[in-house]
């Protein structure tokens, strides 16, 4: 009977998950529409490939949405390669998502380019470049080494990644080792391995935080990690949302250092012991019914009495339960916002749902693997099957809460199942998914070695401690042998006390299988810092898909070009729409083909091969070799389908032309060729 109730409380659980995940699909593809993630380039003043009669005074950029600058965030290049910007670019008219920087008199006729660098909301440096030319178009030689791109230096990179992780790492351990004691196992805050586990968490914490303050302004500029203790980049960075979301979390560690006191102070103490039961009086063993029936009365007066008395005392200590974890759940809720507000949950769509979501899978991901890290002391400290109960039914919990909200991230970062496993992001989700997986296997198998636990009474309940007397010190030479036996044997008992304590086979089973699990989580959390730094697959572009759609079963080779004659593209395209304009062949022609001013016209035509009009369509060019564009080329109509402008190629090399073709308010789609110049 029992076995079939829990495995009906079993299903109600799993339907009540599947309940919840479908209610959650729902209201996320009602809530579907067109989003951005990292900054994009909506329009420059003077526009881009413009030919001005007179010099600019100013060059403007603006964005699809804010970004901070750095005093080298756009630079302005004659065609012989040399800086005519002013520098330190600023916002315009106090606008947040424009950069403006001014331009030196005098300037000569020719082509100039434009190289930019800047941060968007979600933290991440964006970086591009385009040309516009005064009184009439030039060849350009930009030297590569002149344009910003928008990668970090290496070095600083890879202890801005790691800082990021071991925060992660450390926030999961603080908060879930601490909600673990609270509600699992409160007498464990007096033990030094739970206190040791609290302090490395609130500790590494703040370490990895200073250190991704200090990292974030080389890492933001490309420079070298012996910028890092530059106080005007952290100055900068502390003006930046991300600036003021470390410094937020910083004083909040201020009040967890204050939390983490009263928890093992107060939690941490003994509880007020009740009054044992006095002694009956010594007397006759025998009595008349009557004395009898008096005693079984004063019996059961004193067993209330007694239990009041217990709750009385347990009072206080459920009172400060109760009272730290608000706190700590408040605590929790702040320390996590300071992520998510300054990640991908704060732009894109739908952020109002983005940024709760964002912080319940935070707080469950620390639930779940600080809540591992304090079962394995637990264990090692021989708490009882109940303990062990009490966390498996919170990780259940917290694996519902973390399938959940990961579906939905997942669902608004990737926009598509080519992403998946066609950009950076969606192998990052791949990777991670299967590692979770793999958790999921490991603690299947834990909870098998609970269900041995609870069915050996013997070895469930909690194993008392118990205090190995100190040795007395005798002389080293003593010739008592029985003395000296007493003495190895207190020895080697104190160095084994703890580390055997209440590990029996089962418990021993358990705790590997635990840390199995924990080993895992680590891997997660490393996976997790990865795809938080890298571009949505929503907004990813993959050249070398976009080049095997324009020739099917062909070598990915880029075509080369003849100087001086016509050449034409051809890029299939499909967005996945139910219109007739959803798929057809755009063909893009470039006159003469050479670096330099290049005349372009793009046609679109359906599948039957006649011309389509489509609700917006941008064509723009990369050199990735050198880090330069994209370039766009403002179009002009000429009837249905068909489109003209310029394009200025200032460099010889492998070009990428990518064309954005949108079918209707939701289906869009980027296919991409190669083609060479020079």
């Amino acid at each position: 009977m029992q076995s079939a109730g829990l495995e009906k409380a079993s299903h109600r659980r799993i339907a009540g998950v599947l309940g919840m995940l479908g209610a959650l699909l729902a209201l996320m593809l009602a809530g579907a529409g067109p989003a951005s993630a990292h900054a994009t380039l909506d329009s420059t003043d003077p526009r881009q490939n413009a030919v001005v009669a007179t010099a600019p005074q100013a060059v403007t950029l603006t964005f699809s949405e804010a970004v901070s600058l750095s005093s080298d965030s756009v630079r302005v290049l004659d065609p012989a390669g040399q800086a005519v910007d002013t520098g330190n670019p600023a916002h315009a008219d106090g606008r947040g998502n424009t950069a403006r920087v001014g331009l030196r008199s005098g300037l000569a006729n020719g082509t100039y380019t434009v190289a930019w660098r800047a941060v968007s909301e979600d933290s991440h440096p964006v970086g591009g470049a385009f040309t516009f030319s005064v009184g009439a178009p030039s060849d350009t030689s930009v030297s590569a080494t002149a344009l910003q791109g928008a990668k970090a230096d290496g070095l600083v990179a890879a202890l801005y990644g790691t800082g990021r992780t071991v925060a992660y790492a450390a926030f999961a351990l603080l908060a879930g080792v601490a909600a673990f004691v609270l509600v699992c196992w409160p007498a464990g805050t007096a033990r030094r391995p739970v206190q040791r586990l609290l302090m490395t968490g609130w500790t590494a914490l703040l370490v990895s935080t200073v250190a991704v303050l200090l990292l974030r302004g080389p890492y933001e500029r490309g420079s070298g990690v012996g910028q890092a203790f530059d106080l005007t980049l952290v100055r900068a960075t502390l003006d930046e949302r991300i600036g003021t979301a470390l410094a937020a979390r910083l004083l909040l560690l201020a009040a967890g250092g204050v939390f983490l006191s009263l928890l093992v102070g107060q939690l941490g103490q003994p509880p007020r012991p009740v009054p044992a039961k006095p002694l009956a009086a010594a007397g006759g063993t025998a009595g008349s019914g009557a004395d009898e029936g008096k005693d079984e009365s004063e019996d059961a007066e004193a067993a209330e009495l007694r239990e009041l008395e217990r709750r009385a005392a347990e009072r206080p200590q459920r009172e400060t339960r109760l009272g730290l974890g608000v706190a700590g759940l408040v605590l929790a809720v702040a320390l996590a916002a300071t992520w998510v507000g300054a990640d991908h949950a704060s732009v894109g769509i739908q952020v109002w749902l983005a940024l709760p979501f964002g912080i319940l899978h935070l707080i469950a991901m620390a639930l779940w693997l600080g809540g591992l890290a304090a079962l394995l002391v637990a264990l090692r400290e021989g708490v009882g099957a109940e303990v062990v109960d009490r966390f498996s039914r919170i990780a259940f919990g917290s694996v519902a809460v973390l399938a959940g909200t990961g579906i939905y991230q997942s669902w608004r970062g990737l926009g598509s199942w080519g992403a998946l496993t066609g950009t950076e992001y969606g192998r990052l989700l791949l990777v991670k998914s299967g590692c979770v997986v793999v958790m999921l296997g490991v603690a299947w198998m834990s909870r098998a070695w609970l269900a041995r636990l609870r069915s050996a009474p013997a070895e469930a309940a909690e194993v008392e401690r118990t205090e190995v007397p100190e040795p007395v010190a005798v002389a080293a030479h003593s010739e008592d042998p029985v003395r000296r036996a007493q003495l190895a044997r207190q020895k080697a008992a104190r160095e084994s006390a703890g580390r055997e304590r209440g590990l029996t086979p089962t418990r021993a089973g358990l705790r590997r299988s635990v840390l199995v699990e924990a080993l895992v989580a680590v891997a997660v959390l490393v996976v997790t810092t990865m795809l938080t730094n890298s571009p949505p697959g929503r907004v990813a572009s993959e050249v070398s898909a976009g080049a095997a759609a324009a020739a099917p079963g062909a070598a990915a080779a880029a075509p080369q070009t003849e100087p001086g004659r016509t050449v034409e593209l051809k890029l299939p395209y499909d967005t996945k729409g139910r219109t007739p304009n959803a798929r057809g062949t755009a063909t893009v022609t470039l006159n003469p083909a050479r670096t330099g001013p290049n005349e372009v016209k793009l046609a679109l035509n359906g599948t039957d091969g006649q011309p389509v009009d489509v609700p917006e369509v941008q064509l723009a060019f990369t050199l990735p070799d050198r880090d330069l564009g994209p370039l766009p080329v403002a179009l002009t109509p000429e009837g249905t389908g068909r489109w003209s402008g310029t394009a200025q190629l200032p460099l010889a090399g492998n070009w990428v032309v990518s064309v954005q073709v949108r079918s209707s308010d939701i289906d869009q789609t980027t296919p991409t060729q190669q083609f060479k110049i020079g």
